[in-house]
């Protein structure tokens, strides 16, 4: 790894295009167990019975306090923060000059004070906001932060330990858990209870669009809190979750990890200047276009327009009206033609050139995934992330489609590359293949489109 800024490795690959189609940055992985059981009943888990998800070191947490905070965070976030207050949290985003998606992160308000706030997600907008930090500190302001990296990236522990508990029987589990009805806390709303006499932060939240609760608390008392929640679930049939079915639990919950930053026009050159290019990540999947505007998208194109509030001033807000005004795509699930799949599988113990290897059960080869959709040959939106769901015994996709496009029609993936990049991720020995998947609603299930979020 060098120093070299992501400016500067843009100046020597040519273009923001090619450096990130030949970055060698592969997708995302899970600094836990593969698999504590099965991946397949780890999915189903969450779906039939109860799982319990370790969230405590795939993801960066940046610590943030100061006075001046929050209008700092006002002036690079569509968020309100009119209500914003101690006990509650919000998907927070960020968007460029014309209104295109910087990236997405959880951002709980736990305390009054120092480090009274915390943004969990991908270090995609953590960087961006640690970027203005900085620049607010440089002008004097009272704005503070602490980065604590995922455990690839950090050494020592955690400042948090982070357990997910989900599932049909997940309140049930929290009775027992707290000898009682599980607490009452709307959704993205932060509750104090009680574990194995350890006080531990509740937030009512959902990785896989089924009920459930996030568990948090100081690293020390990790293995006290993880043993009695194991203990309490014991006779429901809980399943601890491994790396491999955690990394598909956005097929479910309709939420697309990792969207392209826009950052690459003159109102982040700075940005650009400070930000490492080992930061930035890679590029993969059969889009392919050397305008770096193919790649972005914006807040509304992902589901992410009820973090829009244009009650303040914020940098793109007068681009973001135009685009909430007039809405050019939308969030949606593609379920991916099974004898389409299969032959894609197969071709790989056939004669020939296979298909671009297709993995279960996440199919994700660079950072950023980004697959042509198509329909009668024309391009109708981009496939993101894409993996099999045991319980449905489906593969699927997250996608951003024209809104032309409606629930059910046939529409085709474009699976592989071509030119083929550089990438170490990439089999250099494939060809591209066309897969039939039908659109649908995202999340794909009905409980998580409805009473998932309803008091949200």
């Amino acid at each position: 790894m060098t120093d070299e800024s992501l400016a500067q490795a843009i100046a020597r690959a040519g273009s923001p295009v090619e450096l990130l189609r030949n970055q060698d940055w592969p997708a995302f992985t899970f600094p836990v167990a593969p698999e504590f059981t099965n991946w397949r009943d780890e999915q189903r888990a969450w779906n039939t019975s109860v799982a319990l998800m370790d969230q405590s070191h795939h993801m960066t947490q940046l610590f943030l306090w100061g006075a001046d905070l929050l209008p700092m965070l006002e002036g690079i976030s569509p968020n309100t923060f009119a209500t914003f207050r101690p006990g509650v949290a919000k998907q927070l985003i960020s968007v460029n000059k014309d209104g295109y998606l910087i990236g997405d992160g959880i951002l709980f308000n736990i305390t009054e004070g120092d480090e009274g706030l915390v943004l969990v997600g991908h270090h995609i907008l953590i960087d961006w906001v640690r970027f203005n930090v900085e620049k607010a500190q440089a002008s004097g302001k009272d704005v503070y932060s602490r980065l604590d990296p995922n455990s690839h990236m950090r050494q020592g522990p955690p400042t948090f330990y982070r357990y997910e508990l989900q599932g049909p029987h997940a309140d049930t589990v929290m009775e027992k858990l707290f000898g009682g009805p599980a607490p009452e806390i709307k959704f993205f709303h932060i509750g104090d209870v009680t574990i194995a006499g350890r006080p531990v932060k509740a937030l009512r939240h959902g990785m896989a669009g089924q009920p459930g609760f996030e568990f948090f608390g100081p690293w020390e008392d990790n293995r006290i809190v993880l043993d009695a929640i194991m203990a309490a679930g014991e006779d429901f049939g809980i399943r601890r979750v491994g790396a491999k079915a955690y990394s598909s639990t956005p097929l479910e919950a309709g939420w697309v990890p990792t969207p392209f930053p826009a950052i690459f026009d003159e109102d982040f050159a700075e940005y650009r200047e400070w930000l490492p290019a080992a930061r930035i990540g890679s590029l993969a999947g059969s889009l392919y276009s050397a305008d770096i505007h193919d790649y972005y998208m914006t807040p509304f194109d992902l589901g992410l327009g009820r973090s829009v509030r244009f009650d303040h001033d914020f940098h793109g807000r007068e681009a973001l009206e135009k685009h909430a005004a007039a809405p050019r795509r939308r969030k949606a699930t593609l379920i991916w033609n099974s004898e389409d799949v299969a032959a894609v599988v197969r071709s790989q113990v056939e004669p020939g050139i296979p298909a671009k290897y297709l993995d279960f059960p996440k199919a994700r080869y660079g950072f950023y995934q980004m697959d042509e959709v198509r329909r009668g040959g024309e391009l109708v939106g981009i496939s993101t992330d894409a993996g099999y769901v045991a319980f449905d015994q489906l593969y699927m996709s997250l996608a951003t489609i024209d809104d032309s496009v409606v629930e059910g029609t046939e529409v085709v993936i474009v699976w592989g590359e071509d030119p083929i990049s550089q990438k170490s991720s990439v089999d250099a020995h494939h060809r591209q293949v066309e897969i039939r998947a039908t659109v649908a609603p995202a999340p794909y299930h009905d409980y998580a489109r409805t009473v998932y979020r309803a008091d949200d």
